[in-house]
């Protein structure tokens, strides 16, 4: 176990600095407190009364995902996590964050500063600073929809993906239909890819021809419809699988400014049961994430990784939903 004269001598500094760089007194250099913390996170360093029991400070990290209210797909997700916290003796804190921010202060040191024992980080995409450090990081870490091979310290949790698009197609293909399109997220996202092998996958168990002419990308924007959905219809398309009921009800609104009937006319489906889907006209049919049990199975996640057991994934279930907007194709 590193201690204070091990950084002290590191860096060729006095042990007294040393603990001003770990404690944040401020009659030091904010360069100096940076190699302080790189150098403790380098060595491993705990401060003494932590060491031996767990530390009961914890964060979730949220970057591009909204989760104000309970109409949002981060919402239930944090208070899922925060119920099975507190039940625990966890207090936990709530870390927006931005590409500026991961620019400016490395991951380790920013949860040794801060004093966080793990985190749950949520709406990250591929190419975060933080994701790419997470490679080589010790500090207990659970993701969102992301995975990180070969580090025992970081687990991913999330829904099945590959069983929530065969609920779909499976849907659409026994409807008749087979010009089925697909409107993706995001398109530097693990989910995206796994989501898009499922639906190429199952419209090849139903013997329905691929077309990439089928095929865009929203990145989770509800405001995406109107540059999708004409291509779409012009290419032929029966139904939209979309990759969230926000951009769904997106694309059912731009398919009414067309003129167009849902389900009569075209099929939409979406993806994770948000409250709004059972709202849209017509009510959506989707597929459920069960969104609180995914925030509980993210902290058993965190708490396994801080008592050492290198946990790797825990995927949840989804169940298909059937609601009113899709139908049998109309010849």
């Amino acid at each position: 176990m590193a201690t204070i004269k091990d950084i002290a001598k590191k860096l060729g500094i006095s042990p007294a600095t040393v603990s001003k760089g770990l404690n944040g007194a401020s009659d030091i250099s904010e360069k100096m407190r940076q190699s302080v913390l790189d150098a403790a996170v380098e060595l491993g360093y705990k401060p003494k009364s932590l060491q031996g029991k767990v530390m009961r400070k914890i964060c979730i990290m949220v970057e591009d995902m909204n989760y104000e209210n309970v109409d949002q797909f981060g919402y239930e997700i944090i208070s899922g996590f925060e119920q099975a916290a507190v039940r625990n003796d966890y207090e936990v804190t709530i870390v927006p964050t931005n590409l500026s921010m991961q620019t400016r202060e490395k991951y380790d040191t920013f949860m040794l500063k801060n004093g966080y024992s793990g985190a749950f980080l949520l709406g990250f995409r591929l190419h975060d600073d933080y994701l790419k450090q997470l490679n080589h990081t010790k500090v207990p870490t659970a993701l969102l929809d992301n995975y990180i091979e070969d580090n025992p310290w970081v687990g991913y949790v999330g829904t099945d993906n590959f069983e929530g698009m065969k609920g779909v197609v499976n849907h659409l293909a026994a409807k008749g239909h087979k010009r089925i399109a697909m409107l993706c997220g995001n398109q530097d996202s693990m989910i995206t890819e796994r989501r898009l092998n499922a639906y190429k996958h199952f419209l090849w168990v139903n013997k329905i021809d691929l077309d990439l002419d089928l095929i865009a990308y929203g990145d989770y924007h509800v405001d995406c419809a109107p540059l999708y959905v004409p291509h779409f219809l012009e290419k032929g398309a029966t139904a939209i699988i979309c990759a969230s009921d926000f951009i769904a009800s997106g694309v059912i609104k731009q398919l009414y400014n067309m003129g167009k009937k849902v389900p009569e006319d075209i099929s939409v489906t979406g993806y994770d049961d948000l409250p709004l889907a059972r709202y849209l006209t017509p009510a959506l049919t989707t597929v459920r994430q069960n969104r609180v049990d995914l925030g509980k199975s993210a902290f058993i996640l965190v708490d396994s990784l801080i008592k050492g057991v290198p946990i790797s994934r825990i995927e949840m279930r989804p169940a298909f939903v059937e609601r009113d907007s899709t139908c049998y194709i109309m010849h």
